[in-house]
């Protein structure tokens, strides 16, 4: 691989908008290419390898989705309420006995009437529901948006991952490792909000970081150039220049709206993409010359990165509870929608009790549901501290059967019987690397501050330490799926240090190759064999118990 272009160390568009890596020929004289077609491939390469690593991707997640055919864990809760909101606007309160028809029956149940309370906003069971709509009442149909989400965050990654390391090939091994992580995998498969908060949240960062290259293209076109065509810092444009409207993150704004929507812990990305967006906007004012750029940003930049985020985040998520919202007010609309009008009358509303009636019910609803956040300390087999969530230390068990010989696809030459397990955990070796991962990035940012280490704990961060406020709450592991994207991101940026520089001498790079292949051999590997006990495959008793490790993972 060889760098396109190598302008001198002071030229500032190189530092502002890095070139990517492009493919040398020594690539295509290997490969037995010819030129003209290398050409070819180098200008679509950006491309082709992330779509083939989605195509791999979506083949994994989309093998059998239907299986278990069986309502796992929380599905229990969202694929029905997924199935009222596209029907009725609002979730229903189901008779507990209903899973068993809805499987039995192949979804043919007839709706209830009754609003339900329920604790998380619309937007991820609207995604539910749109598969439901296509398919039916089903597990295929309620885990068939989750896959496709699992699936585009692949691509999404990859692409992130390119356009920040300014590398195809790490692009793409960031998204092949988020393709084989097993709790991505799980997520993907399995009608849960959090695979849907993870897409949005993904989304969102990779907005920010488009965004972060237009603005800073912005500058380096704005710059002086000097007679050899070089650019040049230049402390009145770095200080007076407008970026423009920056769609980019208007859409980011969108995507974190949205991730709010589906679960409230979009809240924290969305204060600390903000805050990282305007620190991006800061080192881009530095380098294009600003002498005091905190000062520039405050006055140029801060403002309109807030319009352009917290704004539209709201909108967009009062905009979700619009079917709520056109319920009736007569106590046949959702939960609480006459409370305005009945229990909360007469608390001096004046024009909201008048006209809109439903935001002081919505305020009251969404209070309620605070409080049982909050509160919530109920114990779960399965609840696990995120203290240990990066080591894997207590993963979720979503289904588990014991079929005996010659039933459910068990073997009938089993001694004593198998087992069939959807067990939420992480690919061990991928989180193990990725915690040695993570003190690399801290001190590329800590020591280098390189922003693509900040932008990737910022992921990190947001994603994982507000749980540790709720020491005591009812918490799970699978709640880890939002910054598994950038963790991935973290072993890529790693993988790019050990692989050395592109001048670097052949036995250095032959070792870093050498290394990082052992390493991602490991990881498949590791994928391959935790695969059975991913998707619910019956293998007897004796190989189940082969691939727990931990006491703590029964």
């Amino acid at each position: 691989m060889k760098e396109a272009a190598a302008p001198p160390p002071d030229d500032v568009r190189s530092r502002l908008v890095p070139p990517f890596m492009s493919p040398g020929p020594r690539l295509w004289e290997t490969l037995r290419i010819p030129p003209a077609l290398g050409d070819v491939l180098a200008r679509w390469n950006g491309w082709v390898g992330p779509l083939l690593v989605t195509l791999v991707a979506g083949l994994l997640r989309f093998r059998d989705l239907g299986s278990p055919r069986a309502v796992m864990f929380d599905e229990t809760y969202y694929a029905k309420d997924a199935w009222a909101l596209v029907h009725r606007g609002f979730e229903l309160s189901w008779p507990k006995d209903v899973d068993k028809q809805i499987i039995e029956r192949f979804g043919d149940v007839p709706l209830p009437t009754d609003a339900a309370y329920v604790v998380h906003p619309p937007v991820g069971k609207y995604v539910i529901g749109l598969g439901e709509l296509m398919f039916g009442l089903d597990p295929f149909g309620w885990r068939f948006m989750t896959a496709v989400l699992g699936t585009a965050s692949v691509l999404l990654v990859c692409r992130i991952g390119r356009r920040m390391f300014r590398s195809t090939f790490l692009g793409c091994l960031a998204g092949l490792l988020l393709a084989v992580d097993g709790l991505h995998f799980v997520m993907s498969r399995t009608a849960l909000l959090d695979g849907v908060l993870m897409f949005f949240v993904v989304a969102a960062f990779g907005c920010l970081v488009v965004d972060r290259d237009r603005a800073r293209a912005r500058l380096a076109a704005a710059l002086p150039a000097d007679g050899n065509g070089w650019v040049r810092p230049d402390a009145e444009v770095a200080r007076t220049l407008r970026l423009g409207a920056r769609p980019w993150r208007w859409a980011a704004g969108l995507m974190l709206g949205l991730a709010i929507g589906t679960k409230w812990s979009g809240l924290a990305v969305l204060a600390a993409f903000g805050l990282l967006t305007v620190l991006w906007d800061v080192g881009a004012r530095r380098t294009a010359g600003a002498r005091h750029p905190h000062l520039v940003v405050l006055r140029r930049d801060l403002v309109p990165a807030f319009l352009t985020t917290v704004p539209v985040a709201l909108v967009t998520y009062l905009a979700s509870w619009t079917g709520w919202i056109l319920s009736p007010n007569d106590g046949t609309g959702g939960y609480y929608r006459n409370w305005a009008l009945t229990e909360g009358k007469g608390r001096s509303w004046g024009f909201l009790e008048q006209h809109l009636d439903w935001l002081p019910s919505l305020w009251h609803y969404e209070t309620q549901v605070w409080k049982f956040h909050v509160e919530l300390t109920s114990p779960h087999t399965y609840e696990s501290n995120p203290w240990s969530w990066l080591v894997m230390g207590r993963p979720v068990s979503y289904f588990y059967e014991s079929p005996g010989p010659g039933q459910d696809g068990c073997p009938v030459d089993v001694v004593d019987k198998c087992s069939r397990e959807v067990l939420a955990i992480g690919t061990p070796m991928l989180w193990w690397a990725g915690c040695l991962a993570l003190l690399y990035v801290l001190w590329r940012w800590a020591l280098r501050r390189d922003w693509r280490a900040g932008g990737i704990l910022c992921g990190i961060a947001a994603g994982y330490l507000p749980w540790f406020m709720y020491q005591e709450r009812t918490i799970f592991l699978f709640y880890a799926v939002v910054f598994v994207p950038f963790l991935c991101l973290a072993l890529a940026m790693t993988a790019g240090a050990l692989l050395g520089r592109p001048d670097a001498g052949e036995t250095r790079r032959g070792a870093g190759i050498s290394g990082l292949g052992l390493l991602v051999l490991l990881v498949l590997w590791n994928f391959v064999h935790f695969l059975p006990i991913l998707t619910g495959e019956p293998i007897p008793l004796e190989e189940w118990q082969t691939r727990m490790w931990l006491d703590t993972w029964v």
